[in-house]
């Protein structure tokens, strides 16, 4: 028998860091689902949904996890998943949509707001800030579920927000509905 659990890691980057964590994770009998990683500044967030064997503690696999040498100092948490591991409708991605320009305060609070008002659900989020010629350059990708029936008038909303924020606007159908 398995149990479903969340393991969430913060520390700090380096090269094969998620290597060294799902090697170890198989090695411990984990299946990994829903999975995420990220670079924030010099550190990086590993998070899965997985299921573990239920004679591995979640003690314990919080234990192995953090012997490993590229998690040193490294917050690992393990905790039991009290949600279904398996998507909605509204987790499937429709549409992938880049948003990107000057940084400028709100931008994400206006972008997010217009997805809320066509009953959009944003599965992912990916933001990014970078100097770039001196000046603050901001890009965020967004993975999002849009009702089939609100997709074009949400685009053009989104499009529209962005274009009052004097930001480059792109998108893509990704094809799964």
């Amino acid at each position: 028998m398995a149990k479903t659990v969340l393991i969430s890691i913060t520390g700090a980057d380096r090269v094969g860091v998620i290597a060294a964590i799902t090697a170890h994770l198989f090695e411990l009998g984990a299946d990994l689902g829903d999975s995420n990683f990220a670079v924030l500044g010099t550190s990086f967030e590993f998070s899965t949904v997985c299921e573990l064997p239920d004679s591995l503690g979640n003690r314990r696999a919080e234990t192995e996890l953090r012997a490993l040498a590229p998690l040193e100092n490294a917050e690992v948490r393990v905790s039991n998943f009290k949600y279904q591991p398996q998507h909605e409708r509204s987790g499937r991605v429709s549409h992938r949509i880049q948003v990107s320009g000057g940084d400028q305060p709100g931008v994400l609070a206006r972008l997010t707001e217009v997805f809320g008002q066509f009953g959009a659900n944003i599965v992912s989020m990916n933001s990014q800030r970078q100097i770039i010629r001196g000046h603050a350059d901001y890009a965020t990708r967004f993975a999002v579920s849009i009702p089939k029936d609100r997709a074009d008038s949400c685009l053009a909303a989104i499009g529209n927000t962005a274009g009052q924020l004097q930001m480059i606007f792109t998108w893509e159908e990704a094809g799964t509905r």
